[in-house]
């Protein structure tokens, strides 16, 4: 069933200086600062929380790092779809048919529920017995305190991850649409909501006085429990907002916002054809990560892994913005090829990528020259002064660790979104399912057979051969151009034209399906959308 308007007779437009540096540059900023903005302000939303919950002890820190990561891995599975809203929508915007994006957001809506319904609802009642699973008592101290903590922020994330799901869902429509602002003000709103929340839920009534506000007498400190609601309260209003103006009088005269909200099995086999090798890079690279931060680090003890999460708080304060300029590339890709021009579509990519490598370059010095008084931020006065004393010093040598790679992440994250935007999902996600479990887990647990004395920094070490590695791959593979044979929507007959002068094809080569259009048939599997097989 298909309930697509007819095709539109509008024409995709390209500037006239589109091809100049200058203005080249300005556009790529003009998309990615709102988007920048939302990354950032999500991060700091998550930093404050991981503050907080400092405060209460490294304990907490760990128990709560440990749960929302294994909460968000099989979130992450479907976020790996839901992301390619934005290249449908992005896509048929550079074509000149943006009424045809809001069935692939209504039916991201859709798989949301289905997939929270079918995996995330049941994972709920079960990831108890999982954790108990997990550790060797012998290793970690206090295990009978974290676990509780642990399972209870893990299963408060998962109950309300229908709501994140449907949150990213709505906020890719409007980054495909280039109108991220719609996504930075929610965001931005569920962040201060965010906070305050934390701030009655995780401290009880003593909380809201810390902030010049009056207490609510009685309220209960909840502690890490109050940060995963808090969480899922915030959410609830990055969810919101945008929807009220996806439904709202003028974007539905103008898109058709509230007509396509039927299920449309062809647009979700669209979505899932297309999106799940992103689904694929997504749930391992986190499994993965899972593996790495709960079991290879959780090896050396408590105070190993509240270090590690205080070096992934910052590690997430220097790549989170630079997904902004992902997103960014992810648009900006896919409406210049839905328009027929890949070579403003690689132009757009690379200047994204210029700006990430400066600001991450910038934040791997922050990281070393400040890597002492970092650390101390997450270490309250009333931990025990061993504890605190050897959680600083491993925290400090891991922040030099993640200063290492940062260069090369900047590379990964834009290139990695710039080819999300031509439709090339493939590739990456095979790339990254093969070194993920072959670099982050293989080579942790290599190093801590051949190198025990180095303790958890092997692994990190392995971590960070990974996330170089991944970064050089990517970018070789968008520069190699094979990208730009692929064609997910009709391309028009101008920009058709203008599209086989910038591309060069090979004579003979075979012509790829086109998925998305309007009343299309199923759409072809990813495979076949991409020149070549999923490994070289």
């Amino acid at each position: 069933m298909s309930n697509a308007p007819p095709p539109s007779s509008a024409a995709p437009t390209v500037p006239a200086d589109a091809g100049r540096f200058v203005p080249a540059l300005r556009e790529v900023c003009a998309l990615a600062w709102p988007t920048v903005l939302t990354m950032t302000s999500y991060t700091i939303m998550h930093f404050v929380d991981r503050l907080m919950v400092g405060r209460v002890g490294p304990l907490e820190v760990a128990a709560q790092g440990n749960g929302g990561i294994w909460a968000f891995t099989p979130i992450s599975i479907l976020l790996g779809v839901v992301t390619m809203i934005n290249t449908f929508v992005s896509q048929n915007l550079g074509a000149g048919t943006p009424e045809r994006g809001a069935r692939f957001a209504w039916n991201g809506l859709w798989l949301s529920v289905i997939f929270w319904l079918v995996v995330l609802v049941p994972m709920a009642f079960g990831i108890e017995g999982l954790f108990a699973r997990m550790y060797d008592p012998a290793r970690i101290d206090r295990l009978d305190e974290m676990l509780p903590m642990q399972t209870s922020y893990a299963q408060i994330l998962l109950w309300g991850a229908v709501i994140t799901l449907g949150a990213r869902a709505i906020s890719q429509f409007f980054y495909g649409l280039h109108r991220p602002m719609v996504v930075t003000w929610s965001t931005i709103a569920g962040n201060v909501v965010n906070v305050l929340a934390n701030f009655v839920l995780i401290f009880g009534e003593r909380g809201l006085p810390e902030l010049g506000l009056p207490g609510i007498p009685g309220t209960p400190a909840l502690g890490v429990t109050g940060a995963a609601i808090g969480t899922v309260i915030g959410t609830s209003v990055e969810f919101v907002l945008p929807m009220i103006v996806f439904l709202g009088p003028k974007l539905s005269r103008e898109l058709r916002t509230r007509a396509d909200w039927r299920p449309d099995f062809a647009a979700m086999r669209s979505l899932l054809r297309l999106g799940w090798p992103n689904a694929a890079q997504y749930g391992n690279e986190l499994i993965c990560w899972s593996i790495f931060m709960t079991v290879l680090v959780g090896m050396f003890g408590t105070n190993h892994l509240a270090a590690g999460w205080i070096a992934l708080a910052f590690m997430h304060l220097s790549f989170m913005p630079a997904i902004g300029f992902s997103v960014a590339a992810t648009s900006l890709v896919g409406r210049y090829i839905g328009a027929g021009r890949p070579d403003l579509a690689a132009q757009r990519a690379r200047i994204a990528v210029g700006v990430a490598v400066v600001y991450m370059t910038t934040c791997a010095i922050l990281f070393v020259v400040f890597r002492h008084a970092l650390v101390g931020l997450f270490i309250s006065a009333e931990t025990d002064p061993a504890m605190a004393a050897e959680v600083a010093r491993i925290g400090a040598v891991l922040l030099i660790c993640a200063a290492v790679f940062q260069t090369f992440d900047a590379f990964g994250l834009v290139y990695s979104g710039a080819l999300r935007g031509a439709g090339d999902t493939v590739f990456p996600g095979m790339l990254v399912m093969v070194l993920s479990w072959l670099l982050i887990v293989g080579g942790g647990w290599l190093a801590i057979a051949l190198a025990p004395g180095l303790e958890s920094l092997g692994p990190w070490i392995a971590a960070a051969i990974y996330i170089s590695v991944t970064g050089m791959a990517l970018a070789v593979r968008f520069e190699s151009g094979r990208w730009k044979r692929i064609r997910l929507i009709p391309v028009p007959g101008a920009a058709a034209a203008a599209a086989a002068a910038t591309t060069a094809v090979e004579p003979g080569a075979p012509v790829p399906a086109l998925v998305g259009a309007a009343d299309a048939g199923p759409p072809a599997a990813p495979s076949t959308l991409a020149a070549d097989p999923p490994r070289e």
